[in-house]
């Protein structure tokens, strides 16, 4: 039996099914992955954030060579034809991949980063993984939401710069 017959149903299965796709790719890091050029040897594997959304599984993989939000596909994928899909988040739609990884069957897949080699450590990576995976999930009309996306300084105006309101911002 794969795991893909193990799709969890609960939020309490979705980190175990994280982590049984993070040992997954642990064995493939083991036995095909370390020795590329884009194996960053300062990581590991990790799940990331796994939770029970929208009716499935959702999170973020973090690998040596990679950093996906991913999810089981069996269920969503049966809406489509082709090798890859859209999926709704509260932030926007998001175009997945799909792909059989080993005893895990069918999983959606988004890229975020490959190769890994802008992550010093496991600490920056997963702290890039929390972050977008909150963001993910922050509605896109959200008061959070407008507020990240306005530009974080007024523009330059002649008067402001002539009175050096700007320098005085600045310090």
């Amino acid at each position: 039996m794969t795991a893909d017959a193990q799709i969890p149903a609960s939020a309490a299965d979705a980190d175990a099914w994280g982590e049984l796709l993070a040992g997954s790719y642990r064995e493939i890091g083991e036995r095909a992955m370390r020795d590329l050029p884009i194996y960053n040897d300062a990581l590991g594997v990790e799940a990331v954030g796994f939770r029970w959304f929208n009716g499935t599984t959702t999170g973020i993989m973090v690998t040596p060579w990679f950093m996906n939000v991913v999810m089981p596909a069996s269920a969503i994928a049966r809406d489509t034809s082709g090798p890859s899909l859209r999926i709704r988040f509260p932030a926007g739609d998001i175009e997945f991949t799909l792909s059989e990884v080993g005893q895990m069957g069918l999983i959606a897949s988004c890229s975020l980063f490959s190769p890994m080699f802008q992550f010093a450590d496991m600490v920056a990576a997963r702290a890039t993984a929390e972050a977008t995976l909150a963001e993910l999930m922050l509605p896109a009309d959200s008061e959070e939401a407008v507020r990240r996306r306005e530009p974080a300084t007024s523009p330059i105006d002649r008067r402001n710069f002539l009175r050096g309101v700007l320098t005085e911002r600045c310090g």
